[in-house]
């Protein structure tokens, strides 16, 4: 593996990587974060009473828009044609959280690690915009990629401890 950073050129200036060499691959990668909230929000969202509306279609629809402009959001993130996203959101109702998983997958010359962590992302923040009236208090956390598939640099999965 070459020891020099992809997106820096020989004077240390940030580039996009040239990818007009590479092979494409199917690809897909999978994130997920969470949001703890209190019991007001999940009650709120469980009896569709939030002030804002259906928290969790929004969000959903959220990932899925940000996930399609990521490469306008995250410098040198090259714009790739996306042939999947899916954006789940789940209440945990013991834990006073939920958790939100994007899958993203297109057959390209990049990877799209950046889609599902931008979908992960924006879903959080949208939870946290349509329900601050609520919770002040609430944390986004734990945004991590969790597989991918696809490209040279092969497969990866976490761990499910980490």
């Amino acid at each position: 593996m070459d020891d020099k950073l992809s997106h820096m050129d020989p004077k240390s200036g940030a580039k996009m990587v040239d990818v007009s060499g590479k092979e494409t691959s199917v690809r897909e990668a999978v994130a997920r974060g969470k949001v703890s909230v209190n019991q007001k929000v999940i009650d709120a969202i469980i009896e569709s009473s939030n002030p804002k509306g259906d928290v969790l279609s929004t969000a959903k629809i959220a990932g899925i828009m940000s996930a399609k402009k990521t490469s306008s959001l995250i410098p040198l993130c090259h714009p790739i044609n996306l042939s999947f996203i899916d954006t789940q959101l789940n209440i945990n109702q013991d834990g006073k959280f939920i958790e939100i998983e994007a899958t993203v997958r297109t057959t390209e010359k990049t990877g799209v690690e950046m889609e599902a962590l931008t979908a992960v992302s924006v879903a959080a923040l949208t939870i946290y915009d349509m329900c601050k009236a609520l919770d002040k208090t609430m944390v986004i956390d734990e945004i991590r990629l969790m597989k991918k598939t696809g490209g040279s640099s092969g497969s990866y999965e976490r761990n499910n401890a980490s």
